[in-house]
């Protein structure tokens, strides 16, 4: 019997078990994530967004003084203010929680 016959057998069934129980921890990580929101103004506090650390944009508010017919830029600007905030605090949130 050759001494390769058996080679890692034992490692790569150890191997595999700390990958799954890996993914298992990835898996509970994404799900607190997606579970965990947070929010983000623009203008002052005149446009407010909700959005889960999975990136879904559950809620804004807009103050109803910033909508101005004459000028719907500036509502369109304080928007994408806004959601680009969330998306930079969702992001750093992502980074401290999850490896790689």
């Amino acid at each position: 019997m050759s001494k390769f016959n058996n080679f890692g057998g034992g490692n790569m069934q150890q191997m595999m078990k700390q990958a799954q129980e890996m993914q298992k921890q990835m898996d509970k990580i994404k799900e607190d994530l997606s579970e965990t929101a947070i929010e983000a103004t623009a203008g002052g506090g005149m446009v407010t967004v909700e959005m889960t650390c999975a990136y879904e944009l559950i809620n804004m508010k807009i103050n109803p003084q910033v909508i101005d017919q004459d000028d719907p830029e500036m509502l369109e600007d304080l928007v994408i203010a806004a959601i680009n905030e969330a998306l930079a605090q969702v992001t750093a949130i992502r980074a401290e929680k999850l490896p790689i």
